[in-house]
């Protein structure tokens, strides 16, 4: 039998939807911003990183970024962010959710900062500094996701809840494209002050030195709107369930909700002791596992599965770019030309494809449910891989690039409006109050171990086995069309794998973590809440 909710609590999940929920979002969502600007800029900066400090004097082509170099560069932050995530979501619990956002978003802003003044003697000085600011700044990455979506969905009400976690989340869609944005801004305004010939005119002429300011202008800039945040942050009062059900301090929670609510709230210590009664149980638990290990699969499964799909897109960028002639030649441009050229087709895929998913799941997933967007996403992601994959050879013939594009932007249009966000929204409503922020921390590392594996892995796994088709210093791989397939295979994983996630639509967090459920019912329906 369900225990009757802390009426501050049923207060939350009753409210309707006011000022302190956008500003809930803004202040949560503006941390997704930044961490999204963060880890993808450093893509749109590389080749200008491999001319400047890895070009070869008489060589045909401009420096590029060797193969070990280039993962470093691009794959320290993801391991920063999966440490972060893993330490944070732990944090979180252990010592409150406001207390620990504000030394997620201080990382940030100190490690942005510190990136873009990366210093050393040689190319590889410079890169090893790099390296070891852009893994502190995913450090603190790592602990916005499970705080922003933990903090979100306390603060929610249960009818909204989801558009809400995935507003916040959606702002990672802004910020991919705002990352396009800055560099394309720097990169125009150098170009235009300081102009040069293509490479292959002037092979050494052709890198201005100031360009050197503007990849390090562009990792600094993500320093800015978390600064624009912080101050916010630190005003937020303490989420009321971490509060009442984590410290057991009724009367804190009531008085904290009762003046973001502008109500009257009764303390109700009473009844806040029966609900906590029995409710100990840690993560490794016998109580955990019966009542929420299947669930805990469910979601780092999934996530993991996914993001292996959604981080190699990468590999097939280049293909598109060169298809529709919005990357010419690299010998045929001078550096800055480069970086304007390749901001402004991420740009417009950021544009095109990654931001209008997001916000059809902000519009639809209190309508059909986290299960169905999961489930379809998924569906239709393996659809669209193997649709690429299987007549690889027609898309790659000249005259065919359009239907590529198309196939292309529809599989990551049904990843945001699909598991991409209901991985990040699902383990921030179904686990306890006290064990939340963990197992949101434990679901997002095991996802953004998938991303590195998608990222890096395929990275070397699509490289042809003919040596004229590879990319220099890379070994021979399985080639790009049998890597589709085994994306296809992930994606189709995904798609079962989901069955093992409850659907939270229209349930109070108590409801359906089972916080309020009578201790004599625990044998009979401890795992049943599905």
């Amino acid at each position: 039998m369900a225990k009757e909710n802390l009426q501050v609590l049923n207060a939350l999940d009753v409210a309707k939807t006011q000022w302190y929920h956008f500003s809930a979002i803004v202040i949560a969502g503006m941390g997704f911003f930044t961490d999204a600007y963060d880890l993808f800029c450093i893509s749109l900066v590389t080749k200008l990183l491999g001319r400047i400090y890895y070009t070869v004097p008489g060589h045909p082509k401009p420096g590029t970024l060797p193969p070990n170099v280039s993962a470093a560069v691009n794959g320290v932050a993801f391991c920063g962010t999966l440490a972060g995530q893993l330490f944070f979501g732990w944090l979180g619990d252990k010592l409150g959710r406001k207390r620990v956002y504000g030394m997620t978003l201080l990382l940030m802003v100190i490690a942005s900062l510190a990136s873009g003044l990366s210093f050393g003697s040689t190319p590889k000085g410079v890169m090893a500094t790099l390296c070891f600011f852009r893994f502190w700044l995913g450090f603190g990455i790592g602990g916005d996701y499970p705080l922003s979506a933990t903090i979100m969905s306390e603060y929610a009400n249960k009818k909204t809840r989801g558009a809400f976690i995935a507003a916040v989340f959606a702002m990672q869609g802004f910020g991919i494209l705002t990352g396009g944005i800055v560099t394309l801004i720097v990169s125009a305004a150098f170009k235009a002050r300081f102009p040069s010939q293509p490479y292959s005119v002037d092979p050494a002429g052709s890198t201005v030195s100031q360009a050197d300011f503007v990849w390090r202008i562009v990792l600094m800039f993500g320093a800015i709107p978390a600064v624009m945040t912080f101050y916010s942050r630190m005003k937020m009062p303490e989420t009321a369930r971490y509060t009442a059900l984590v410290e057991k301090n009724a009367k804190q929670a009531a008085s904290d909700m009762a003046q973001v609510l502008q109500v009257s709230l009764e303390e109700e210590p009473e009844k806040l002791e029966k609900i906590t009664r029995n409710k100990d149980y840690g993560l490794f638990s016998r109580q955990f596992l019966k009542r929420h290990g299947r669930h805990l699969l469910g979601t780092t499964t999934t996530w993991f599965l996914l993001d292996i799909a959604f981080y190699s897109q990468n590999l097939f960028q280049k293909d598109i770019f060169t298809a529709i002639n919005w990357l010419p030649k690299a010998a045929t441009m001078n550096a800055l030309e480069e970086v304007y050229k390749l901001s402004r087709a991420q740009t417009l895929i950021a544009l095109c494809g990654t931001v209008p998913g997001y916000w059809f799941t902000v519009a639809f997933i209190d309508i059909i449910g986290r299960f169905t967007i999961q489930l379809m996403g998924f569906f239709f992601m393996t659809v669209f891989m193997l649709g690429l994959a299987i007549p690889y050879h027609h898309w790659t013939t000249p005259g065919n690039h359009i239907g590529f594009v198309v196939m292309y932007g529809f599989t990551f249009f049904f990843a945001n409006f699909g598991p991409n966000a209901t991985t990040f929204i699902v383990p921030a409503e179904i686990f306890p109050a006290r064990l939340r922020s963990t197992c949101h921390g434990i679901s997002a590392a095991s996802g953004k171990a998938g991303a590195i594996i998608g990222a890096f892995g395929f990275l070397y796994a699509s490289q042809a086995k003919s040596p004229d088709k590879r990319d220099a210093g890379y070994p021979a791989g399985i080639g790009v069309r049998n890597s589709l397939f085994v994306l296809a295979a992930c994606n189709l994983l995904g798609f079962f794998f989901t069955f093992l996630v409850p659907e939270a639509k229209g349930k109070s967090l108590e409801e359906i973590s089972g916080d309020n459920i009578e201790e004599e019912e625990e044998e009979e329906k401890g795992a049943s809440y599905v």
